[in-house]
């Protein structure tokens, strides 16, 4: 453990003061350098004369062609007390995660780009590993984007996604290892529409250097997304999502599970109130049960301009849950693909027969930014059980109390520049009914420690 430690701070000793200086010299010359969240859609100035670091973001190929090359590395110290709700289970106190990423980029023309990106994502002291925190060597994207015309791109490969704000699809960031999809796709966009109709496939993640499983037909995704700006306070996705998945376990039991989402999430401003609400209906089959699901989430926040700046809001969701394990009705939502820590880096509860009020506040001091919230968490049904950020069944209906439990998180980020930021963030769980029923009625602590470099 203690190499890696000293590896990254040798690496920061060597390069950040340079980027650093990079950065200054792109900031004085009235550049932009901003990292995305998807590596693709970095914006980064490169002008006339380039310094170190803007050069190895444009390496020319031959006379029509450049090859943009960037990564990231981040560390990760996790502990838990009572991780499962109960202080007399074995527990490892902490253990430690490393996610290194390298990508390529190549654009030919104007017409093709090939993006590359490898992942190595390590943990250390830790022996119940689950398959999102360790994947020693993969490719994490590898895809061929081709632009038609002005409107129209073709995309074909491995590739990260995110639609909309990830409530059903999502990059899986908080995990130490993302979500990839082999997957094809039709694009169109203007200036206030975007439609994306796609097929795809998960990656199965297994652990070891290449050895991810790709291709597994049994489980697909298919969709239809539209995004349309109607004004610049108003805008609206619509979409149709088509899930297959063999062997899929809910409460109920194990069969295999064909499901259509149709959903629609509006969002955008309204006097001085910044709203992303978003309602899904389900239907289809589960084995010989047909399927009624549905979730109604709403987020409403307000941003006041005070001295310190600072940003209060609340979200709000009802997501089903089987009602009756005994009928020929499956009323347990599938959240499809979420992000991992759905509910903080804690990731104790996933979105599936749920009821939570997310009450939080955020604000920002100079380079430092804190962040505040509470949840309260209810079964939405109580003949269905509680799962997991991954949707497994982690908590059986074993008992009829509704009431899960109080969450209370804290998250303070410091940004250095650009390039480097750290983040502490700490979260307690105090057991409702449900799960001390349950015998599972201790507290629960977590905290995490994170610090990521960019380039």
């Amino acid at each position: 453990m203690k190499k890696y430690v000293w590896l990254f701070l040798i690496f920061s000793y060597a390069f950040v003061p340079r980027l650093c200086s990079a950065q200054a010299t792109a900031q004085s010359e009235k550049n932009t350098l901003d990292f995305s969240l998807l590596r693709k859609d970095d914006n980064i100035s490169i002008v006339e004369p380039m310094n170190a670091y803007q050069r190895l973001k444009s390496i020319p190929i031959g006379n029509n062609a450049t090859l943009s090359l960037g990564g990231s590395y981040r560390f990760q110290t996790e502990s838990f007390i009572n991780e499962q709700f109960d202080k007399n289970q074995d527990q490892t106190d902490y253990w430690f995660l490393h996610r290194g990423m390298f990508h390529a980029h190549l654009k030919m023309g104007s017409n093709f780009e090939l993006f590359g990106e490898l992942n190595s994502s390590l943990i250390n002291s830790r022996e119940d590993i689950s398959p999102v925190q360790k994947d020693e060597l993969s490719i994490n994207q590898l895809f061929a984007r081709y632009r038609v015309n002005d409107s129209f791109n073709v995309l074909v490969g491995r590739q990260n996604m995110r639609l909309g704000s990830g409530r059903l699809v999502d990059v899986r960031e908080g995990p130490n290892v993302r979500l990839s999809f082999d997957m094809a796709q039709l694009q169109y966009e203007d200036d206030n529409t975007k439609l994306t109709g796609f097929h795809a496939i998960p990656v199965q993640q297994q652990a070891g250097v290449f050895d991810n499983d790709s291709f597994e037909n049994s489980e697909t995704l298919t969709a239809l997304y539209w995004t349309q700006n109607w004004t610049t306070n108003t805008n609206t996705d619509i979409y149709v999502l088509h899930k297959k998945e063999d062997n899929k376990t809910w409460n109920v039991g194990t069969a295999d599970d064909n499901r259509t989402s149709i959903g629609l999430r509006h969002f955008g401003s309204w006097k001085g109130l910044d709203y992303n609400n978003e309602f899904v209906y389900q239907l289809g089959s589960f084995g010989n049960q047909d399927i009624t699901a549905w979730t109604a989430s709403f987020n409403v926040e307000k941003k006041f301009t005070t001295t310190h700046p600072f940003t209060l809001g609340i979200k709000t969701e009802a997501i089903s849950g089987d009602t009756n394990g005994n009928d020929t009705t499956l009323n347990t939502f599938d959240a499809l693909y979420p992000r991992g820590a759905y509910f903080g880096r804690v990731a104790r509860f996933g979105p599936s027969n749920l009821i939570d009020v997310h009450p939080y506040v955020e604000t920002k001091i100079g380079k430092v930014a804190i962040a505040f919230d509470y949840v309260a968490f209810w079964r939405f049904s109580t003949n269905d059980g509680l799962y997991n950020p991954a949707l497994i069944l982690d908590y059986p209906s074993v008992n009829t109390e509704r009431f899960i439990g109080n969450q209370i998180g804290a998250i303070a980020a410091y940004q250095v520049n650009d390039f480097l930021n750290f983040e502490i963030e700490s979260n307690v769980i105090f057991p409702g009914a449900f799960l001390k029923q349950s015998n599972q009625g201790d507290t629960l602590y977590h905290f995490v420690f994170t610090t990521e470099f960019k380039f």
